[in-house]
């Protein structure tokens, strides 16, 4: 029976647990801001808990410190950060008006993001696949904190009743746990890009996300958001004509 520990050092780094724990103290500042109805505030933090997230497991890897302790603290930091957080940001400011399924839309939300979370570390340690199975729960609370920065950006500063906020929270919970492949961005090795060629395209998308930050935001994780269903949409469609165009020389 293989283990994680097996292929993973114990020893506990410092350097990687502080990015860690920076973005339980978001995720935890997110709650409270919540609370106090701070919701821009809640979701700014909730965004920079993502940066955190992303951060720790690469200065882990660029410094050789990474370790089954840190790996178990950071699945435990991110069920706070990205599944209690943004479902309580989206209770308090889009979910309290419909009763009983509001708050059952979100439980649900806190419910799938500890499942992903679960399936994630079961399956780290059997494949290398480079992209994700299903949505990650970063990405998922940051669609949630990308919604409220794009309502503040059209006027509306206060708690929202809208059935589409109700049902985006549904569709995250779905996403999370489903089979659909989202791009991880780790390597770009497979594509055909020269390097200047993404500094470019990094310059560019930064002045468009400087310029517009929360139109930018929230549209850049919406597209992220449908890649996964799309990019399976695609795949079945290849996959038919594939089985046609055999199916039709047999017959030949």
């Amino acid at each position: 029976m293989t283990d994680n520990s097996q292929n993973m050092d114990n020893r506990f780094y410092p350097l990687p647990c502080m990015f860690t724990l920076a973005s339980l103290f978001c995720g935890f500042y997110a709650i409270v801001s919540a609370i106090n109805g701070e919701f821009k505030t809640s979701a700014i933090a909730i965004l920079v808990a993502s940066i955190f997230d992303a951060l720790d497991g690469r200065v882990a890897r660029m410094t050789h410190s990474t370790s089954q302790f840190g790996a178990e603290l950071d699945s435990l930091c991110d069920m706070v950060s990205f599944g209690v957080s943004p479902a309580v940001l989206a209770f308090l400011w889009a979910l309290h008006p419909y009763g009983r399924y509001g708050w059952l839309a979100a439980f649900l939300y806190v419910a799938m993001t500890s499942l992903r979370l679960a399936r994630f570390n079961s399956q780290d340690a059997k494949s290398e696949s480079k992209n994700f199975v299903g949505l990650p729960c970063p990405a998922a609370a940051a669609m949630i904190s990308a919604s409220v920065l794009f309502c503040h950006f059209l006027g509306i500063t206060g708690e929202v009743q809208h059935i589409s906020l109700l049902l985006l929270v549904y569709l995250l919970s779905y996403l999370m746990v489903s089979t659909h492949t989202y791009c991880s961005f780790k390597e770009v090795s497979g594509l055909k890009i020269k390097p200047f060629q993404i500094l470019i395209g990094f310059l560019l998308l930064f002045i468009l996300v400087a310029a517009e930050p929360q139109i930018m935001i929230f549209s850049l994780f919406l597209i992220y958001l449908a890649s996964g269903p799309v990019y399976g949409l695609v795949r079945k469609i290849r996959l038919s004509k594939k089985l046609s165009l055999s199916f039709k020389k047999k017959e030949h």
